[in-house]
């Protein structure tokens, strides 16, 4: 359930933010080796999956953007400072 939660939640922010879907970028927020950086992948989905479970789909999108969402926009400006992008 975590894992379906997590790419919901990726999907809607990269329409809104980036309005266009980039399949790269949610493989880089939904990959086991992003996630490995919280635990062990599949206990950090289940902890997302738990929360949506017991409190519905906005606490569990509270808690991607509290608990994953500040490390992945940090590497996300690294990754863009490596690849000269724009900020």
């Amino acid at each position: 359930m975590g894992d379906a939660v997590l790419s919901l939640y990726v999907r809607e922010k990269i329409l809104r933010e980036d309005r266009k879907v980039d399949g790269e970028k949610s493989v880089r927020m939904t990959s086991n080796q992003f996630l490995a950086a919280f635990g062990e992948p599949s206990e950090v989905e289940a902890a997302i999956g738990r929360v949506y479970t017991a409190d519905g789909l906005a606490a569990a999108f509270a808690l991607i953007e509290r608990q994953l969402l500040p490390t992945f926009e940090r590497q996300e400006e690294k990754r863009r400072k490596r690849l000269g992008l724009p900020q």
